[in-house]
């Protein structure tokens, strides 16, 4: 057996879909139905993976008595033509028997021309000769009559609650049963019954799928959409009262979600007290560095007198460290130490120091005298006597002003404001 086809979960041998109707006979369309019907039962996945077999369900088949040929009988299909020929009838009174509702289609497909073509169980039609014969010779009773002239079809109200019937046997989730039994009315109705939308759209999340998915072209799958509706007002008002009934027991297990339930729960989680304190270590309290990203005190330009050591800084500027703060009950912060011998500097520390070294290379820039290119006018002049050179000093405006003074005010360690520099020396042309 390949690899790919046997997987063992668990000690419990499992086979794909399609190796397992390889070892009972059985053709793609047959083994379909062979698990829709209950005859195989298969493991599906929750988690979207495709279905698979026991080794186990496929020892028990093979055990039964004629098997190959008794399973095959079991799953086997039949149309008009051919049920009427098993039953020895004409195609005529077997549709006649079919739209009043004596045998139940098991499947359907559309033909060349979209039109529905009924699929019936073979054992059935053999079923209903041994059970009602007088329905197949001398005159239709009167029921029957009545039914078939008022044009009623009972063939999709049949399919329809086979089907429906077998998708309730697959689940036990309250909310999974009213969904089955929602789908079969239209949007209207649907409204009237269930006037909550968050519990329509509920609905579609949890209602049970066949376990192959579903197949077939879009227009199949169209068709089965339509069938699944209720047409008359007595099967409507049957669907409705279900709906209702199936609807009470699954709110009184669970509401339906609604947008903000995932997030107010995340809240209560995180509003609830924790269990146990966690004790507070003072040993992180510095953040740590790469001891080759360490760098000495900077000492601003023009100055003998070296610059304190940057540390952190409140919003209102430099200030003294803090000696009498209490944290958790009472207990002391230790003192701030200066950079120059606290070892690995702070994440503020270095990106002031980052500062520093920006403002001083935006002031070796500005004291660059600016040259012109040869045989360039400088913009503004007339003539060669028509631009003057500004005086000396800075010729910034407020903000450039500002933004030096400072860059300054950094460098020097924040001990106030000191005369700047004649950063500018004629590159600053107009």
């Amino acid at each position: 057996m390949p690899v790919t086809d046997a997987v063992g979960t668990n000690g419990v041998h499992m086979v794909a879909a399609s190796r397992a109707a390889a070892d009972l006979v059985l053709k793609r369309s047959e083994f379909e139905l062979a698990v829709h019907l209950g005859i195989v039962r298969v493991e599906a996945r929750r988690s979207g993976g495709r279905p698979r077999v026991r080794q186990e369900e496929i020892d028990r088949l093979w055990s039964e008595k004629g098997f190959p040929g008794a399973l095959r009988e079991r799953v086997r299909t039949v149309g008009t033509a051919e049920g009427a020929r098993l039953l020895g009838i004409s195609p005529v009174r077997f549709a006649r028997l079919a739209r009043a509702g004596c045998v139940t289609p098991v499947a359907f497909y559309l033909n060349r021309y979209r039109a529905v073509v009924w699929l019936y169980l073979a054992q059935e039609l053999g079923g209903l000769a041994a059970r009602s014969p007088e329905l197949l010779v001398g005159r239709s009773p009167a029921w029957m009559r009545d039914r078939l002239d008022s044009g009623s079809d009972c063939r999709p109200r049949n399919w329809r609650s086979r089907r429906i019937e077998r998708l309730l046997s697959l689940t036990e989730d309250p909310w999974a049963r009213a969904a089955v039994v929602a789908q079969t009315l239209d949007p209207a109705q649907l409204a009237e019954v269930v006037d909550d939308p968050y519990e329509r759209a509920y609905f579609a999340r949890v209602r049970p799928e066949p376990v192959f998915g579903q197949r077939g072209s879009s227009a199949t799958q169209d068709t089965m959409g339509r069938l699944m509706l209720a047409d008359e007002p007595d099967e409507i008002l049957w669907r409705r009262v279900n709906l209702i009934m199936e609807l009470d027991g699954a709110r009184e297990v669970r509401q339906a979600p609604r947008p903000g339930d995932e997030r107010r729960a995340d809240v209560e989680a995180f509003d609830r007290p924790p269990t146990a304190a966690v004790p507070f270590d003072r040993s992180d309290w510095a953040e740590p560095v790469d001891p080759a990203e360490r760098v000495e005190p900077a000492h601003p330009a023009g100055s003998a007198e070296p610059a304190e050591a940057v540390g952190p800084v409140g919003p209102g500027g430099p200030t003294e460290p803090l000696q009498h703060a209490e944290l958790d009950g009472g207990d002391p912060v230790r003192p701030a130490q200066p950079a120059a011998s606290a070892g690995p500097l702070g994440l503020l520390a270095r990106l002031r120091l980052r500062r520093v070294r920006g403002g001083r290379r935006r002031q070796e820039r500005a004291s660059r005298p600016a040259a012109h290119p040869a045989g360039r006018r400088p913009r503004g002049g007339h003539g060669s006597h028509g631009w003057k050179r500004p005086p000396a000093g800075p010729q910034m405006g407020p903000r450039r002003e500002g933004a030096a003074a400072r860059d300054q005010e950094v460098a020097q360690g924040g001990r106030g404001w000191q005369s700047l520099p004649n950063v500018d020396q004629g590159s600053n042309h107009r």
